[in-house]
């Protein structure tokens, strides 16, 4: 009888250590949220810097759904700090949010193996063409005596890098790991 209540004892301990842990952590999560992004009326006078702002802005929002650990909501309330306290021309505002768009889609992808839609088509789209495509096309110029043929293989390494970078796409959406948006540079 003795035994069974100190096991009572420590069970009814470890619930309540559970249910702190829990609560602390949901505070934790209600504190670390990404901050707003403030739309200001120069943004909808300038057309480049309006897709610019809504590119980025689903960005945001996209990221909004996922769950972030703090150093990355950091980094990321840090560019929207940036942005949101920008004094400058709605020129430099546009390069502003591009390059924080770009850090933010660096760091996602590197700590997290977060990627938009179509990141590894793009990626290897490029990739085929210079590394599979050209030699490709230099071997049929030198194996039929024409250099004119250079420009047949890069047509065939594209193709050959959408088909790689649309598998790893597939892959990465299957696992999840794949932002509901597509980023046009």
């Amino acid at each position: 009888p003795v035994q069974s209540s100190i096991v009572k004892c420590k069970r009814v301990r470890q619930i309540k250590v559970n249910r702190i842990w829990k609560t602390l952590q949901t505070i934790e999560l209600r504190i670390m949220e990404i901050k707003e992004l403030i739309r200001r009326p120069i943004v909808d006078q300038d057309k480049k810097l309006k897709k610019r702002f809504a590119i980025f802005e689903n960005l945001i929002d996209e990221l909004k759904k996922k769950k972030l650990p703090a150093e990355i909501l950091n980094s990321i309330n840090q560019d929207i700090e940036g942005i949101n306290s920008f004094s400058g021309s709605p020129k430099d505002l546009r390069k502003r949010i591009f390059k924080s768009k770009s850090n933010i889609l660096k760091l996602i992808e590197k700590e997290l193996k977060l990627v938009p839609k179509n990141h590894y088509r793009n990626r290897w789209l490029a990739i085929g063409m210079s590394a599979f495509g050209i030699p490709l096309g230099v071997a049929f110029g030198a194996s039929l005596n024409n250099m004119a043929f250079l420009g047949i293989g890069i047509p065939i390494g594209m193709a050959i890098g959408i088909a790689v970078g649309a598998g790893m796409d597939k892959k990465a959406l299957e696992e999840g790991r794949q932002l509901n948006l597509e980023i046009e540079y």
